[in-house]
């Protein structure tokens, strides 16, 4: 996967991290469960991409200068 198409993929779950965070203050709590469930989720599946991505940045181990 291009770094570029990780960005974007991040972007998206950035802004979908913001929309449930307004949503979960909003929500009526009988909904808040659920809510926090999905949040939790697409933040997991944000830090992952996240770390996919500041590690696709750094030359791998074997380019280091000596």
């Amino acid at each position: 996967m291009s770094i570029r198409m990780l960005a974007r993929d991040l972007y998206h779950l950035e802004k979908e991290v913001e929309k449930l965070e307004r949503e979960l203050n909003r929500a009526p709590l009988e909904e808040r469960l659920e809510l926090k469930d999905r949040l939790r989720k697409v933040k997991a599946d944000r830090d992952k991409l996240r770390r996919a991505l500041e590690g696709s940045k750094e030359p791998p181990p074997y380019r280091q200068p000596r």
